[in-house]
């Protein structure tokens, strides 16, 4: 069993909906228990066309019996069940289920490449995952002190709300931000 860490993200129809849907499907996927999921953040978008809606992230810690393209494939699987379109590079999406790490594998294939190419820069994944792991690391780094120096930090609004619950809604977070 490999411990993976994948990310989840919504900015289209109802965004928390769908990521407890996402958490739902992961759940009850074969191979696949979930350890802990982060509370959900609010952030902007990041690349992609102007005017996009916000994104709500979370970052779920799993063990998994499934090798690293079996749990890309269920991943997938998950994204397009909820309707996820791949038009526009960092476009809208309903549903984004990424896998960040697993277990400290590096690879770089051309269907996937670990730990995610772009998680060391991205607040929205690096702050959620050091919610759930203070003392996780990413290539050898500290996830907290990377999400310190990630970019896009400003664009996390400072209130987020569970993921595992039916009744999470926005409010004020007592989550301490890096």
């Amino acid at each position: 069993m490999r411990q993976a860490v994948i990310a989840l993200g919504s900015n289209l129809g109802d965004r928390a909906e769908l990521l407890r849907a996402a958490l739902a499907d992961l759940q009850a996927s074969d191979g696949i228990e979930v350890l802990g999921a982060s509370p959900v953040v609010v952030t902007r978008p990041v690349g992609g066309p102007e005017g996009q809606p916000d994104f709500l992230n979370a970052v779920l810690k799993v063990q998994t019996t499934l090798g690293p393209f079996e749990l890309l494939r269920t991943c997938q699987r998950i994204e397009d069940a909820h309707d996820r379109v791949r038009e526009v590079q960092w476009g809208p999406r309903t549903l984004d289920v990424d896998i960040i790490d697993f277990g400290g594998l590096s690879m770089d294939e051309p269907t996937l490449t670990l730990p995610h190419p772009r998680a060391r820069e991205r607040a929205f994944v690096l702050v959620p995952w050091s919610m759930i792991d203070p003392d996780a690391t990413l290539a050898g780094e500290p996830v907290r002190e990377l999400a310190q120096r990630a970019p896009d930090l400003p664009g996390i609004a400072p209130r987020s709300y569970p993921l595992l619950t039916d009744t999470a809604a926005p409010g004020p977070s007592d989550v301490e931000l890096p």
